[in-house]
């Protein structure tokens, strides 16, 4: 960082850190809120009696109500900045909790959980542009950083609900609103940030939007990436919505220990996240990609057949590779399409997420017609699209 912006005062050093530490903090707080989303379902099944394909309409309608947004703003945002848009999308996830909290039927959970969805379509373009701003040109540093507070967040949100939400009873989920208020507050400040940034960088000219290859290949590359991430979403979806399930059913384990397996799986994705930024900017986002895409596939096919002790070291292991494939994808989408950042985050933390959600939705139909083991079954030959990383050309660097 201080080697980055060695020509620049000490404060402005610090205030890139601490900025850095904000989003991530804030990504954290968002992911927290929607993890309690699937966390809560074994309390919402037995509460509203839903079935599989109901659980996964509630992951779809999350997901894909985020997914459709995000690309708009960031098409919007990288035409038209708007650094307050993010304590917005925070005060939609606030809502989005307080009508989780008290809602009493099946259709007003689907309407908490599109408003949760749309604070996450605010958040994720602009937050993950704040990032790259403040990057000093390591930016796959700065996509992990940021995006592992949202994994971290992602752990998080099963252990309060398998300790305050389950024990205590669905109005509680209510009270995590102070989270997102605690978010705004942050945010706020981060927007004044970004505020004096563009101001400090008026002078400077624009990013070259210059494709760095051939148009026709540019958007091919991008599909691929799309394809590798949607297939690494639909695979995480199948764990973080129904693994639980799955523990439960196949090892007879009681919620609290099921649940405490999901947040095994949940950490070792925020730590395979960190570990990819780092090592995305010191051999390249396509070795990441390379390794991490590839690499699952082994562990993946094995998980369905493992037994209780290797499940929770294949999922282990399998989230520490898998994860660490996103922040570089991120990154060899911003340099593939430059000067559209909000437009690139939009579609890779949007659309490829919807992508997950649509899957969820089809994995619990699976589940109710054939058993949440065959869904794993399925899911385990997932990773072998993985393949189409072969395809993935090289960035010519100027």
């Amino acid at each position: 960082m201080v080697a980055a912006f060695s020509g620049s005062p000490a404060r402005f050093e610090k205030t890139t850190m601490s900025i850095l530490l904000a989003v991530s903090f804030c990504h954290m707080l968002n992911d927290i809120m929607q993890s309690l989303l699937a966390s809560l379902y074994p309390l919402f099944k037995e509460n509203y009696n839903l079935d599989f394909v109901q659980i996964g309409l509630l992951t779809m309608t999350f997901q894909v109500t985020a997914s459709l947004l995000q690309p708009l703003v960031g098409i919007v945002t990288d035409r038209w900045p708007m650094p307050y848009s993010l304590p917005v999308g925070m005060a939609s996830t606030f809502c989005g909790l307080i009508l989780l909290g008290n809602a009493g039927s099946f259709e007003m959970l689907l309407v908490a959980a599109s408003l949760i969805g749309f604070g996450s379509a605010v958040f994720h373009p602009e937050s993950s542009r704040v990032a790259r701003l403040a990057s000093g040109g390591r930016h796959g540093f700065a996509q992990s950083f940021f995006q592992v507070g949202g994994n971290a967040g992602q752990a998080l949100g099963p252990l309060l609900a398998a300790f305050i939400v389950l024990p205590i009873g669905q109005h509680s989920v209510a009270w995590f609103a102070a989270i997102a208020m605690l978010g705004m507050v942050v945010l706020s400040w981060v927007g004044n940030w970004y505020i004096a940034h563009r101001r400090q960088h008026a002078s400077k000219h624009a990013v070259s939007r210059a494709l760095p290859l051939a148009k026709s290949r540019v958007v091919w590359t991008l599909l691929i990436l799309v394809l590798l991430t949607a297939t690494k979403n639909v695979y995480m979806a199948s764990i973080s919505s129904y693994f639980t399930f799955y523990a439960i059913e196949k090892f007879h384990l009681a919620v609290r220990d099921a649940q405490l397996m999901l947040f095994l799986f949940l950490g070792s994705v925020a730590v395979g996240t960190f570990l990819g930024g780092p090592i995305g900017d010191r051999f390249g986002a396509r070795f990441v990609i390379w390794f991490s895409i590839l690499g699952v596939i082994p562990f993946a096919l094995m998980l369905p057949y493992a037994n209780l002790f290797w499940t929770c070291v294949l999922s282990v292991v399998i989230g520490l590779i898998f994860a660490s494939a996103f922040s570089a994808i991120v990154v060899f989408a911003q340099e593939l399409v430059p000067g559209r950042v909000g437009l690139i985050a939009g579609i890779f933390f949007g659309f490829a997420f919807g992508a997950g959600g649509l899957g969820a939705a089809l994995l619990g139909d699976f589940a109710d017609t054939h058993g949440i083991a065959f869904v794993y079954q399925i899911c385990s030959y997932l990773p072998l699209l993985g393949l189409f990383t072969v395809l993935l050309p090289r960035i010519p660097r100027h």
